[in-house]
């Protein structure tokens, strides 16, 4: 199994739970953040003073796949979540070791 953590733009969370719906991936966890990497960050003015924003809002979400949906789900999340502009965001792959489902004792694939 491996664990999908994609950071990504706010406005395109709904084409990415679409595409992953589309490919069979059930749950996923989202998570509203804020933070920054190439892009820096921005400057804005607020009543005429200047100030520095460094930390953009983001989403991350997660998702637990088996190994072999989880390149499908890659493709998925990155051609969803590409506006071909900086800040489209990153995605992390780990390995997982199992996985419970609380309310039946279900574990690894069978939890998913």
């Amino acid at each position: 199994m491996q664990k999908i953590e994609a950071i990504i733009k706010p406005f395109k969370i709904d084409d990415v739970k679409e595409a992953l719906h589309a490919i069979g991936v059930q749950g996923m966890t989202a998570t509203e953040v804020k933070g920054f990497g190439r892009q820096k960050g921005h400057t804005e003015v607020y009543r005429g003073a200047e100030y520095v924003v460094d930390f953009l809002p983001k989403v991350k979400l997660e998702i637990v796949v088996s190994n072999d949906k989880a390149e499908e789900a890659l493709t998925a999340i990155s051609t969803a979540a590409d506006t071909g502009k900086i800040g489209d965001g990153k995605i992390f792959v780990t390995a997982l070791e199992d996985v419970v489902r609380i309310r039946t004792g279900e574990r690894g694939e069978e939890a998913i």
